[in-house]
């Protein structure tokens, strides 16, 4: 090792060694405190590795945010550069993967939602890492809790949304078919690594995972989808989400907008004061519509209040103040559940209701039959004015309306039965198929009743999922008693 002379730092283990850097833990002579101290001797420094070191220490200059390694100084002298560091106890995911095989789908999240917020952060400062990978996600630990920072930010650069680069930088196991293959890429890169990392977590290995170099390279330009292994059993969201990051096409990939909206991602959501405030609030107003007998405003308060409380109770490392919540959890949820029922049954009960109307509107004699060839028919006075005609009219005159509401139909019925997933599976299926259909509906008043239908089954979806994520609660429990969960700050 080459003298490093800064007196001020006493330099201990080695923690990590790169292309043209050594990591050491330092300790402070004067404070006692802990730091990361990344040497680079100047001899060995190419004009290319100059220009890395030169991007890093300017990038780290400006990027404050908890999710990202804090640069402290930097140092030199004759021989060698020196950036020193936030010190992060805990390694980094990749060895954190390595010790654990594989990780449960709830602390994939937290560490995915972590990385997202370090993402967001540096997109608003058009920063593109372009060496994203679980070596360079570093772990700190404090009590039981995990945070995750993004480091080595050497291949780094200033990059907006539409520009492009044609330098090849990153390792070939994560880095983006387009830098390999086309040598020209954009802030989109990251995004393919991210979906590699997501992978690896859950699965144990990154999907081009190989044993040769030459073996590597063939996989890399091998035009062939990504395969999402069915084992072990990953939510829908989250192999949807798996699915968009992985396209080798990067216009055809998930953009960073989506991302940051993506449903199993979920960032409005993340376990914070914030939003433990959020849910007491929701919780409040919950309980004085309840009070109130507003049924269906309480019900839709407490699903809400759910969205934040499970993750919140998943995250929470105290024991006590953990089993506090869930008893809450639980609480609310029951009365979530027994208010469906009364609105379901309150509906059901209704001549001209939603559910009423939907079963008018898919039953067998009403429903378009391409076949017969016959023309769309015009609405009568009647079909213009009441919810449920107007809805047997859509459903007699456009085959894929009345598709989505046989599914709703289903879907309503699977929710009555408490089953779930299926109720949430058909209401997703139902909406794949409605959306599209709002397109070439009419005339006006039935196309906004299908619209404000429309909303409607979405909020609900939205309730049942936060119901869902409520029930299975005790599962993930089970699971992250092998695996110290992880906070978002």
């Amino acid at each position: 090792m080459s003298d490093t002379k800064i007196t001020d730092f006493t330099l201990m283990e080695r923690l990590g060694k790169g292309t043209y850097a050594v990591v050491y833990r330092a300790i402070k002579k004067t404070t006692k405190e802990v730091f990361a101290v990344k040497i680079m001797e100047k001899h060995k420094l190419s004009p290319s590795a100059i220009d890395n070191v030169v991007s890093e220490i300017g990038l780290l200059k400006r990027l404050k945010h908890p999710h990202i390694v804090e640069m402290r100084d930097f140092l030199w002298d004759q021989s060698n550069v020196y950036i020193v560091m936030e010190y992060c106890n805990a390694g980094n995911l990749s060895s954190y993967i390595k010790a654990n095989k594989t990780l449960p789908e709830s602390t994939c999240k937290t560490f995915l939602q972590q990385l997202a917020v370090a993402l967001r952060y540096m997109r608003a400062h058009d920063v593109s890492h372009l060496d994203l990978k679980p070596a360079n996600l570093l772990l700190h630990k404090t009590a039981n809790k995990y945070v995750l920072k993004v480091a080595d930010f050497g291949f780094a650069q200033r990059l907006k949304l539409n520009q492009e680069n044609t330098a090849v930088k990153g390792s070939p196991l994560y880095m983006a078919p387009e830098i390999l293959i086309s040598k020209s890429y954009g802030p989109a890169a990251d995004l393919w690594s991210v979906g590699v990392i997501l992978y690896e977590c859950l699965f144990g290995k990154p999907p081009y995972s190989s044993a040769s170099v030459q073996e590597l390279a063939g996989r890399i330009q091998d035009n062939s989808p990504i395969s999402i292994p069915q084992k072990p059993t990953i939510s829908a969201d989250c192999r949807k989400l798996l699915r968009h990051l992985l396209q080798r096409n990067p216009n055809e990939r998930i953009t960073f907008e989506q991302f940051f909206e993506d449903a199993f991602l979920n960032l409005k959501c993340v376990p914070n004061d914030e939003n433990l405030e959020k849910a007491i609030q929701l919780i409040k107003h919950a309980i004085k519509m309840d009070e109130e007998h507003n049924i269906s405003a309480a019900y839709r308060l407490y699903c809400q209040a759910l969205q934040y409380f499970v993750p919140i109770t998943l995250a929470e490392t105290d024991q006590t103040r953990k089993r506090i919540l869930r008893q809450r959890v639980q609480t609310y949820l029951n009365r979530a559940e027994a208010l469906k029922n009364i609105v379901h049954a309150k509906s059901a009960s209704s001549p001209s209701s939603s559910s009423n109307a939907i079963t008018s509107a898919v039953h067998k004699d009403t429903v378009f039959e391409p076949s017969t060839g016959r023309k769309m028919s015009e609405p009568t006075n009647a079909e213009t004015d009441e919810p449920e005609r107007m809805l047997a009219y859509l459903s007699r005159n456009f085959e894929d309306v009345a598709r989505g509401f046989e599914i709703v139909r289903k879907a309503i019925d699977d929710a009555l039965e408490n089953k779930l997933d299926e109720a949430l599976e058909g209401f997703t299926a139902a909406l794949g198929i409605l959306i599209p259909a709002l397109e070439v509906v009419s005339p006006a008043p039935h196309k906004k009743l299908l619209q404000q239908k429309i909303v409607r089954w979405m909020e609900e979806a939205e309730h049942i999922k936060s119901m869902r994520s409520a029930q299975i609660m005790e599962e993930v429990e089970n699971a992250e008693a092998y695996h110290p969960v992880c906070v978002v700050q």
